[in-house]
């Protein structure tokens, strides 16, 4: 027996993992288990999810709707901040984690727990970031992390443990992935996917088809912000969630947003990961050029930097952190005037930009036309070159002045003759 605890909530998927810790706990901590379920928008996985919690031997089970608050508070702040883990990698899991986190230990306060458990392998990094998320809201609660604790070394013991205490699981040992699903995106790992020389099985993924499968003849949509924030498809003004469901289905069906790249995770393995974020990647794609219109050259540069060192904090775990915020504002303020329309043709797997336009647009066409213009006299680029290449120009003179040329000359083979 475990140090004893009198109640613990469970962040509950009804997966795998989290369906072997309920009588796990009890067995071992003697305690009372209260499921939570974060509903971010695992469709289909969220049914029957009560009455399964209750049947493991749960006392409760809460299933909170999330979704609207999800991506208005979590994955179009990261979509504004441009964040993108490793260039490829658009951060679904990780500013899911921190939600679920929050809500859980908000239940735990309510019903006076004394513990929160999850269901992370010790190998992961969502350990950290439901363990980090715990650490700032309520550091007195302790955190129960069973994959650190157990005897149970893999998924097919999970399985074994399940079977012998009646939980009925979908998992099978013919085709065992990690899956996490939400309504930015899926991720998958696991299985085949662990050798990165292994290509991923057609059957695997679950919200787009094959980029060769996908329709013959291309489709358009428009896709409309305002302050950086998706309002309107083709026109017509979603709610969040809806909005990003349309854009789910959408890019989907034309095979837009597989990802499938090995990465640097923060416990300082790497791991190969396959994600499908349709919706997700048509926003990137027209936010990004949004922002090439009305932002001015130095904000959008250092706004670069920045999305790097945000998609860092994002993946390790550290929303809530006051450095998290203060980016948070800089991005913020630098949303003001992303507002217009994007139009994206959609074609086999990939979304291509053939439309942009904004009220605040800071192209100018008589600025940038090669014809004759009345803002912009050609001639003074001249002194703009002069005063520009000024060090370089010092620099040569001296060193041809030291030794007779600039280093930057290329060598004259012709003095070397071949024996």
């Amino acid at each position: 027996m475990k140090n004893k605890v009198d109640k613990v909530v469970l962040a509950y998927s009804g997966g795998l993992d989290t369906s072997t810790i309920v009588p796990w706990l009890q067995e071992n901590y003697d305690c009372e288990v209260i499921c939570y379920t974060a509903n971010i928008g695992q469709d289909e996985e969220l049914e029957g999810l009560e009455e399964k919690a209750l049947s493991s031997g749960a006392s409760k089970a809460y299933i909170q709707d999330l979704r609207e608050e999800f991506l208005t508070e979590y994955a179009f702040p990261t979509l504004q901040a441009g964040a993108i883990y490793e260039r490829k990698y658009l951060l679904g899991t990780s500013f899911a984690r921190p939600i679920i986190a929050k809500g859980q230990v908000e239940i735990a306060e309510m019903e006076g727990a004394d513990a929160v458990a999850h269901g992370c392998t010790g190998k992961g990094n969502d350990q950290v970031r439901f363990e980090l998320t715990c650490k700032a809201l309520n550091p007195r609660l302790k955190v129960i992390a069973p994959w650190r604790e157990w005897d149970i070394r893999s998924r097919e013991d999970a399985l074994d443990y399940c079977r012998a205490h009646g939980i009925p699981v979908q998992t099978s040992e013919k085709s065992i992935y990690s899956r996490d699903r939400n309504i930015w995106h899926l991720s998958h790992e696991g299985g085949i996917l662990e050798d990165p020389w292994q290509a991923p099985e057609e059957a695997m993924y679950q919200l787009t088809v094959a980029p060769e499968a996908a329709p013959d003849e291309p489709e358009y949509v428009d896709i409309e912000f305002k302050q950086g924030v998706p309002k309107k498809i083709d026109g017509v003004a979603y709610g969040p969630v809806e909005l990003l469901t349309q854009l789910n289905s959408l890019g989907g069906r034309h095979g837009v947003g597989r990802c499938d790249m090995v990465e640097n995770r923060l416990v300082g393995m790497k791991s190969r990961g396959v994600y499908e974020t349709p919706g997700g990647t048509l926003l990137y794609t027209a936010h990004h050029e949004l922002e090439s219109l009305t932002l001015d050259r130095d904000t959008l540069h250092y706004k670069h930097i920045v999305a790097e060192r945000y998609a860092e904090l994002v993946y390790y775990g550290l929303w809530f952190t006051p450095l998290r915020e203060a980016l948070d504002a800089f991005v913020k303020k630098t949303q003001e005037n992303v507002t217009g329309s994007v139009r994206l043709k959609l074609f086999k797997g990939y979304s291509q930009v053939v439309g942009r336009k904004a009220p605040y647009s800071l192209y100018r066409e008589d600025f940038a036309t090669f014809g004759k213009d009345d803002v912009y006299d050609q001639s003074d680029a001249q002194g703009f070159i002069n005063l520009f290449g000024l060090p370089l120009k010092v620099k040569a003179l001296v060193d041809i002045e030291g030794f007779g040329k600039s280093p930057y000359r290329a060598p004259d083979y012709s003095q070397f003759k071949r024996d």
